[in-house]
């Protein structure tokens, strides 16, 4: 596989194409409009230049990774030589399935077709498509370019072969690849996700504060950020739909969002993201300062 195309040039879309384009691949990178796509680019030469500030990358280094991109608001023209297509849009379903339609329409037939869902079913996913056993999920972490995991997600009928070439697709990145099933939230965040929705519930009941939860799980539980600096980190909207998707699949009560969550998401309080969630990234992204709910 030399040839991949990714769908979606936001934060996992551009740290995606990142990687591939640095360990040497031709990226074709897709987004709906011009603007989003050079943001895109603008955050991907922004992260080379970290690289080379550390002496990781030298600047011929970010110049030929930046020249194995090609932009296209066109999915269709994107994907037409793809050997590998990875589709990393927002997490909806609705739209995943449309994305999928399109690209098994017009890739290759010998192309495999792979979501970043972070909790999606891939089966589903590949239910739509005329080619279900080439559909497998990469769940890349964020931020894509430093974290090490990647998921590999085998749909009900993917195949060993398949499986196999993401698996070394991914050890060419530079990555670890761990294979596992397709069930609700995978494994990363069907572990990961009830711990944040916890740690909202126990400030929702008034067990502690921002901080003072934070400050357990990391002094306590060696976790490198609190759980509620990476829900907004992750995206508070991001971590609603990934219960909805979890207490959908399960039927379970112990996946059901908290209310608090809800309202937050409802308030458009998402996190780093948009400004707002738990603590006040207007001045600072680095958590310093409690949102003003949270600091009466």
């Amino acid at each position: 596989m030399k040839n991949i195309t990714v769908i979606g040039a936001g934060t996992m879309g551009n740290g995606i194409a990142h990687v591939f384009a640095q360990s040497g691949f031709a990226v074709n990178l897709v987004d709906v409009s011009q603007d989003s796509l050079d943001r895109g680019l603008k955050t991907i030469a922004g992260n080379l230049d970290r690289m080379i500030a550390k002496e990781k990358i030298s600047e011929a280094d970010k110049t030929a990774t930046l020249n194995n991109i090609t932009t296209f608001t066109d999915t269709v023209e994107a994907v037409k030589n793809a050997d590998l297509v990875v589709e990393a849009a927002t997490e909806n379903l609705d739209l995943k399935l449309k994305i999928f339609k399109q690209i098994d329409e017009a890739a290759p037939a010998n192309a495999i077709l792979a979501s970043n869902t972070s909790s999606i079913s891939i089966t589903k996913i590949a239910s739509i498509t005329s080619r279900p056993k080439q559909v497998i999920g990469m769940h890349f972490m964020n931020p894509v370019p430093m974290m090490k995991l990647v998921e590999i997600i085998r749909g009900y009928d993917t195949t060993d072969e398949v499986t196999k070439a993401i698996m070394e697709m991914s050890e060419k990145l530079g990555k670890v690849p761990v294979e596992v099933n397709d069930y609700p939230g995978f494994i990363a965040n069907r572990i990961l996700m009830p711990m944040i929705n916890e740690a909202i519930y126990s400030l929702y009941e008034g067990v502690a504060g921002v901080k003072e939860i934070d400050e357990v799980m990391k002094l306590g539980m060696a976790h490198p950020m609190g759980p509620l600096q990476l829900a907004d980190f992750i995206g508070l909207d991001v971590c609603l739909s990934i219960l909805e998707v979890l207490y959908d699949g399960f039927k379970n009560p112990k996946y059901a969002p908290c209310p608090l969550l809800v309202n937050m998401v409802t308030a458009g309080k998402k996190g780093v993201k948009s400004g707002e969630g738990f603590y006040d990234y207007s001045e600072s992204k680095k958590a310093e300062k409690l949102a003003a709910q949270f600091a009466k």
